[in-house]
């Protein structure tokens, strides 16, 4: 791992429930030599990417990530293309709707909305970054990723974050010959217990996956016509931004056959 990789890694440290950590804790999380942490954070520090607290001397985020993520938005303006779009699609399906962008081998969220109609709601943090292995977006985008980024993912122990969570490459290897079948992946308390999740590959120019549509539902509320209606939105919201993206959405994936709610019910959803 390179000195830029290393110094960088520590800004993906920081959460809702984590907005500031001082040298010390630095040191306990990431297991490194306190000198060498001291380094690189005073080097982001000087260059904008992380602040000081005045008192306590903490560090958190910085302005310069304010102004690139501006910038970004100015020049590439995803967020602006898919937020109507996840908008859209939470208040057909009554759920809670978001958007991914592939990001090494994760998904970092950028949009999301909920119609907020029900008692009983899924708790999504737009800061958490999606495992590929563990979600329906990230199953989606590896069915369709390049073959050396699948390859990747799936040598290294494959992390569990419920009981149910696939950590078996060989399930794993099923499942996306599922997902590149019908191009819509479903999976039930593999990353939050007690929420099902239906998600879909998104495409921008060259044909590449760029990330994922997803609609994520408490699993009570969930049934063979619920999943079925959620996957048809999903498909023909995710033509659409994939053409805001620059790309094509497969149109062989624009329907499914007869059926396909109760199979998946039934097969899909429990693997």
């Amino acid at each position: 791992m390179g000195t830029i990789t290393k110094a960088l890694e520590l800004l993906g440290l920081f959460d809702r429930d984590r907005a500031e950590i001082g040298l010390g804790e630095f040191v306990r999380i990431t297991g490194r030599d306190k000198a060498t942490l001291h380094r690189h954070l005073t080097e982001l520090a000087e260059n904008g990417y992380l602040e000081q607290h005045p008192m306590t001397r903490a560090y958190r985020l910085g302005p310069a990530l304010l102004r690139l993520s501006a910038l970004r938005e100015t020049l590439f303006p995803v967020r602006k293309l898919l937020q109507p779009i996840v908008f859209e699609l939470s208040e057909k399906v009554g759920e809670l709707a978001h958007a991914s962008l592939l990001q090494g081998e994760a998904l970092s969220p950028v949009a999301h909305a909920d119609p907020c109609l029900h008692g009983v709601q899924v708790n999504f943090d737009i800061a958490e970054m999606l495992p590929l292995h563990a979600t329906s977006s990230g199953i989606a985008v590896l069915a369709f990723c390049p073959d050396d980024l699948r390859t990747k993912v799936m040598a290294r122990p494959l992390s569990k974050y419920t009981d149910q969570t696939i950590s078996d490459p060989a399930v794993l290897r099923d499942k996306i010959g599922m997902v590149r079948q019908y191009g819509v992946c479903t999976v039930t308390g593999t990353f939050d217990e007690g929420v099902s999740s239906v998600g879909v590959p998104l495409f921008g120019d060259g044909g590449r996956v760029v990330g994922s549509l997803a609609v994520a539902v408490p699993s009570a509320r969930i049934s063979p016509l619920k999943l079925r209606d959620i996957a048809l939105m999903l498909l023909q919201e995710a033509d659409r931004a994939s053409t805001a993206l620059g790309g094509v959405f497969p149109k062989i994936f624009q329907s499914l056959p007869s059926g396909w709610g109760e199979e998946t019910t039934a097969k899909q959803v429990m693997l």
